[in-house]
């Protein structure tokens, strides 16, 4: 596997040998707006591998993209590559409708230490839940960037990520109230500990999410992209985009129906995938926001 084609495929061409917080910053905006988060896989009969050659091959070889446990993989091993103190970690997902957090540790996130400040790093929660910057891990600080204003808290050695959102305007009356949209101003993300994880951690439940019926990734495809000004996603056959700070302290939202013969068409444009097998688009009951 080697590195430079790693840096061509995120369109990097900056400093390799400077280990500071500029670089890290750098290689997280280029990544998550060159590689997709997404599960077509799934919906295209494929496995979804968590070796990091088969991540590898399908990321940088075959320009796809792919869900946490590929894509921060992928970033864990560039930026230990490059040098940097990284460390693998494991995530519990909030869940809004049942109100409260995985109980199996399902999100692959990334801490990178630099000067003995420690920094989580993660390139792969997709939609407008993104962060486009390192995220200092300190208790209780507000930390605004682009997408919204991010906050870590720390109680009894677990962390929690949360968000404070914008408000959101959507001009397509019909969609107004979509199960896609984002409802909550303040939202819960993740929870986390600090204690290392290995790659073969996430094996169960890399089988589980994508066999489960319960798994929100086998009832809905979904693929998502961070833009210059906010991040485009298709879920099933819907495809939306958001402008962050359309106005002030409001997201501007738009949503567009995408027939059978569009697909292929919007993958290419907007999220520069071009697939080996049929694609099915699903939309479940179990859904992402956006």
């Amino acid at each position: 596997m080697d590195i430079e084609a790693y840096f061509e495929r995120i369109g990097y061409q900056n400093s390799r040998n400077k280990l500071d917080l500029e670089t890290v910053t750098e290689i997280l905006q280029h990544q998550i707006r060159a590689i997709p988060f997404e599960n077509l896989n799934i919906h295209c009969g494929e496995p979804m591998e968590l070796s990091l050659e088969a991540t590898f091959d399908q990321i940088v070889r075959k320009k796809r993209g792919g869900w946490c446990l590929q894509v921060n993989h992928l970033l864990y091993w560039a930026l230990t590559k490059m040098g940097f103190e990284t460390t693998m970690l494991g995530g519990h997902v909030f869940n809004p409708p049942a109100s409260k957090y995985s109980s199996e540790m399902v999100h692959l996130l990334v801490q990178v230490t630099i000067s003995d400040r420690n920094y989580i790093v993660d390139s792969a929660y997709g939609g407008s839940y993104q962060m486009w910057e390192p995220l200092e891990l300190t208790s209780g600080k507000d930390q605004p960037q682009v997408p919204s204003i991010f906050r870590l808290t720390e109680e009894n050695g677990i962390w929690y990520l949360d968000q404070i959102r914008r408000e959101q305007y959507v001009p397509n009356e019909e969609f107004v109230n979509s199960d896609l949209l984002e409802k909550n101003k303040y939202r819960k993300i993740y929870s986390f500990t600090l204690e290392p994880r290995i790659i073969e951690d996430f094996e169960y439940v890399n089988t589980y999410l994508q066999t489960s019926p319960a798994s929100v990734f086998v009832g809905t495809s979904f693929c998502s992209l961070q833009t210059s000004e906010g991040v485009c996603c298709l879920v099933g056959s819907t495809f939306t985009s958001r402008r962050f700070s359309y106005k002030d302290n409001v997201d501007l939202v738009e949503f567009k129906n995408v027939n059978e013969e569009e697909i292929e068409d919007v993958l290419k444009t907007a999220f520069g995938i071009s697939l080996e097998r049929k694609f099915v688009p699903k939309h479940g009951e179990l859904v992402i926001t956006i």
